[in-house]
């Protein structure tokens, strides 16, 4: 596509590539195309893609799936609705979902590290520890409060006229903003339990679940969910963290940022789920007794953990890592269990290898040039740091400055052991050894 209208002729170019495949398939999930003279292509009228989108996409009935342990009580609170859509749509979802992506600038919301070119799950917890960790080493007696926020069913309370609205403002052109507020709007729904089928309702709240549009619309939906004051808010999809660094004992400019975040809930239809929100103090001096200002969700005090596991890294308070490698450890026996297995079965080398890359390596350096300080990992960290060099819209990029010479990365500023070892610091001296690669 060459702009942002998602017109007419561009749906019968894409849909061509699966209608003479799905026009012989059987049942009521094949769509209708109509041939053009003895061209080789199908076009679509305007009621087929209406009766497709409203009757095959909006009409997939939905299925609740138990989220919770099988001994666990069933309860209303541990199911979520699912939407079941045919995989034709799926693909046209992916293909409106990059076209909104390379609509959208490069300086929006430079802390949403979802569905951005060159942005990992290592980036955002990279920048979490960075912040952190930088702020308790500037000064002692610093200490940084973490908020992880939680919302309550945060797809399902999305409202289409205030998202439509927010796109507007974001540039994307009106036939698209329509076609996505179409695409929100009178959905029919049911619930499927077994053999049995509910009534249908028709919704016209939520971004559903289990669609591949939903996550991009909701990242859209809370791009102006920032802070405002020294504080910081990581996002990554649905998974915000809000960074406040205290100094002085002065929590007012913390407590300021989370009032502002309580608002902008409320205005946006977003409730707190206080029971899953966590706040973590890391506090690395050796003063005893500091007192701690609380944080309340309407009333109901925030609970403060040691530790806590964010996009699958176990973060505490002292920034220790051993909770986290004991956690992988743990994983990795579990899956060699199975490997042991397979060699028992005399399977070749090379699948039992894949087998390992795919099950049990993956798990043992998930993001570990985030946390991992060995000195094996440098190869690993130079390589993200030079993405990161030449992604002039990466929010960490102004931590590589180049020194008058411009042969050299200016190092980073470290009064303790721990800060020197971390991920920036680290690539950055591995970059200054290795700077021709660049």
């Amino acid at each position: 596509m060459g702009n942002a209208d998602a017109s007419l002729a561009e749906l019968n170019i894409f849909y061509a590539r699966f209608e003479a495949a799905a026009k012989h398939a059987s049942g009521t999930n094949s769509m209708h195309a109509e041939r053009a003279g003895e061209v080789n292509t199908f076009t679509i009228s305007e009621h087929d893609v209406r009766r497709a989108f409203k009757s095959e996409y909006q009409e997939g009935s939905r299925t609740r799936w138990h989220r919770s342990p099988p001994l666990f009580q069933p309860n209303c609170i541990n199911y979520r609705p699912v939407a079941l859509t045919l995989v034709v749509i799926k693909c046209f979802e992916r293909l409106v979902r990059d076209f909104i992506t390379a609509s959208l600038p490069d300086t929006l919301d430079p802390l949403q590290f979802v569905y951005r070119q060159n942005r990992s799950t290592e980036d955002a917890i990279a920048h979490l520890l960075h912040t952190t960790m930088s702020h308790l080493d500037y000064r002692k007696g610093n200490y940084t409060k973490l908020l992880f926020v939680n919302y309550s069913s945060v797809f399902n309370t999305i409202i289409p006229s205030t998202l439509t609205s927010k796109l507007k403002v974001l540039g994307l052109s009106l036939p698209l903003c329509q076609w996505i507020s179409n695409f929100l709007t009178d959905r029919p729904q049911a619930v499927r339990v077994g053999k049995h089928t509910s009534s249908t309702l028709t919704l016209s709240t939520e971004a559903p679940q289990g669609c591949v549009l939903s996550p991009l619309l909701y990242s859209l939906y809370t791009y102006e969910c920032v802070a405002t004051s020294n504080s910081t808010t990581i996002k990554f999809a649905d998974d915000i963290v809000v960074v406040g660094p205290i100094s002085n004992n002065d929590e007012m400019a913390y407590l300021q940022e989370f009032k502002n975040l309580e608002r902008w809930c409320q205005e946006n239809n977003l409730l707190l789920n206080v029971s899953k929100t966590k706040e973590l103090i890391m506090d690395l001096s050796t003063k005893q007794g500091r007192s701690y200002q609380p944080l309340n969700i309407n009333g109901t005090p925030v609970e403060r953990v040691d530790s806590f596991r964010y996009l699958g890294v176990k973060i505490t308070q002292g920034l220790s890592w051993s909770c986290q490698t004991n956690t992988l450890v743990k994983k990795a026996w579990q899956r060699l269990y199975h490997l042991r297995r397979l060699m028992d079965s005399k399977l070749p080398s090379q699948m039992l290898k894949t087998f390992y890359n795919c099950t049990i390596e993956s798990v043992l350096t998930g993001s570990i040039t985030s946390w991992s300080r060995e000195q094996h990992h440098v190869g690993q960290c130079r390589t993200k740091a030079r993405k990161i060099v030449k992604d002039l819209s990466h929010p960490n990029n102004g931590l590589f400055t180049l020194l008058h010479s411009g042969k050299r990365f200016r190092s980073l500023k470290a009064n303790t052991r721990r800060m020197r070892r971390s991920f920036f610091p680290q690539a950055i001296r591995s970059l200054n050894q290795e700077t021709p690669r660049i």
